[in-house]
């Protein structure tokens, strides 16, 4: 209902008398709503602005597939990065995945662990939020026969003096270009047939310091996700992690 002139007059003058607690009740009582409205917007607002401001940006994003590193060498895959790029660790971190499990053929009680596994990095991959991983040779071989994995000759062409350094620890594996691995799978096949090609798309860091100090008992391999947006950032991270730039410092001198 619409109020008459007089009306709001003799409530504006009704308020003004009221002392602060009644005004205070009167407005929470009359304008409640509107005020959790934008009570509410307020701390969306405010919420937004503060994970902008501490959002950090990912320089890499990588992952341990069937390895575990320790304390040390996870500290040296992330925050030693950050420190050799000259990156604030306020500001910009390496996102590290671990505790991640691959298998062909998982044991009973790994097989829930493995599906998880599985579809995590499925998902990051799909983002495009995995850019490197490292991992045991089972895991090497189903990346790279999936063909998820970007050959290095590829990545390091415009990079002559870090392709020679790494050359010696590349490595060869198999990609399927096709197969009938579902007819197969249905019992519409007899047989298991598959058109394939050998690609350099890893690369075995167990020899370089970082690694070899980490006890490994087994080959770790490198290997770069074929769909990373941030293959600059990749490979200067894989000069790090192979100490390629004390290569090309030797080199200069």
């Amino acid at each position: 209902m619409k109020l008459t002139r007089q009306e709001r007059a003799a409530l504006r003058a009704s308020f003004q008398e009221m002392g602060p607690a009644d005004k205070a009740g009167y407005i929470w009582e009359y304008y409640k709503l509107p005020i959790a409205l934008g009570l509410l917007a307020l701390a969306f607002v405010c919420s937004t602005v503060y994970r902008q401001a501490t959002q950090k940006e990912v320089l890499v994003y990588s992952a341990l597939i069937n390895v575990s590193a320790g304390d040390t060498l996870a500290s040296q895959l992330n925050e030693g990065f950050l420190s050799a790029e000259g990156a604030d660790p306020k500001k910009a971190e390496v996102s590290l995945f671990q505790g991640l499990y691959l298998s062909e053929n998982p044991s009973p009680e790994n097989h829930q662990y493995g599906y998880a596994s599985r579809l995590k990095l499925m998902a990051a991959i799909e983002a495009k939020q995995l850019d490197v991983v490292l991992m045991n040779k089972e895991a090497y071989d189903i990346y790279s026969r999936n063909g998820y994995l970007l050959d290095f000759d590829s990545l390091l062409s415009e990079n002559e003096a870090l392709y020679r350094f790494l050359k010696p620890n590349l490595t060869v594996n198999t990609v399927v270009l096709e197969d009938n691995a579902i007819e197969y799978a249905l019992n519409e096949a007899s047989q298991y047939q598959a058109v394939t090609e050998e690609a350099m798309n890893g690369l075995d860091v167990s020899a370089f310091p970082m690694f070899q100090s980490a006890g490994f008992s087994e080959p770790v391999y490198l290997g770069v996700i074929a769909n990373s947006p941030r293959l600059s950032a990749v490979i200067q991270y894989i000069e790090y992690l192979s100490d390629g730039r004390s290569m090309e410092k030797s080199e200069v001198d």
